[in-house]
């Protein structure tokens, strides 16, 4: 993954033999952290295992761009008062989401690999090229 707002990409592999290396996802949680305060939440496995299916079935090289990982409850708050998509209650606050952009994909692309893993939320934002993945319910919005 690489994040436009702070330059960082990680590359890394964070599962092995049906294990999750410890560190690894402790990295992974820090570099999806709010990048507006700076908090840290554990991001959920499920949502990183959703993510990585849906890149492994896209069959890119690329690694997506995260523009929103974790966000604390101010930052939603924030987000809400400039935007009616944001949701209240977002997942992006329980650390159960990632709005993701990649180059060489589509955002009907994006959506269709992660809605194959029949794992969670996919939400299209073509107009903003971005997808939102969840592990929350089996869902879908957006055009």
């Amino acid at each position: 993954m690489y994040n436009p707002r702070s330059g960082e990409r990680i590359d890394m592999i964070y599962w092995i033999e049906g294990d999750y290396i410890a560190d690894a996802v402790k990295e992974v949680n820090y570099f999806m952290r709010d990048w507006r305060n700076n908090k840290v939440k554990s991001i959920d496995l499920r949502t990183i295992d959703i993510m990585t299916a849906a890149h492994n079935l896209m069959d890119v090289n690329e690694p997506y761009m995260l523009l929103s990982g974790y966000r604390s409850p101010e930052t939603n708050a924030m987000l809400r008062r400039r935007s009616s998509g944001v949701a209240k209650n977002s997942r992006h606050i329980q650390g159960e989401a990632a709005d993701l952009r990649l180059g060489s994909r589509s955002v009907q692309q994006m959506a269709r690999a992660a809605a194959a893993c029949r794992a969670g939320g996919v939400g299209r934002y073509s107009r903003s090229n971005f997808v939102h993945m969840d592990c929350g319910p089996v869902r879908s919005w957006g055009s």
